[in-house]
């Protein structure tokens, strides 16, 4: 409809969610009160690493996501921090790519500023060494 693409109130129509992910400050408030470890929220059953759906050094114009989160297939209109509603559509979906079950294998966390290498900041480390400004004085 004409009202769903205003200022305000940004709707979408026939995304598809690969993915409904928890905070990491959510999973360590569960942890602590289960006496349990925190799991990267990027972490899947292919690629077991323990690592933050954030990238290293963070999303470019956004910056770190500390809060639950959504990703889905495609582009999203918009500014980056603005509140988009995602609807389910209108149809009954019958095309197999709509219909097929989503298995992640692995997410990239790799530095979207320039061109990434590592996918966590250990790995870094492991294949950098020691730096200069990692030495304390």
């Amino acid at each position: 409809r004409r009202v769903h693409g205003g200022y305000h109130q940004r709707t979408e129509i026939n995304k598809k969610i690969y993915r409904i992910g928890k905070s990491v400050v959510g999973q360590r408030e569960e942890a602590k009160a289960n006496d349990t470890q925190v799991k990267g929220n990027a972490s899947t059953s292919y690629d077991p690493t323990v690592k933050d759906i954030t990238p290293m050094g963070g999303f470019p114009h956004y910056g770190e996501v500390k809060n639950d989160y959504c990703m889905i297939k495609g582009s999203c209109m918009g500014p980056k921090k603005r509140i988009v509603f995602l609807r389910k559509t209108l149809l009954v979906q019958t095309k197999k790519r709509w219909l097929e079950e989503i298995d992640l294998k692995m997410v990239d966390t790799s530095s979207k500023f320039g061109h990434g290498r590592f996918q966590t900041r250990l790995e870094k480390r492991n294949f950098m060494g020691t730096l200069k400004k990692d030495i304390k004085l």
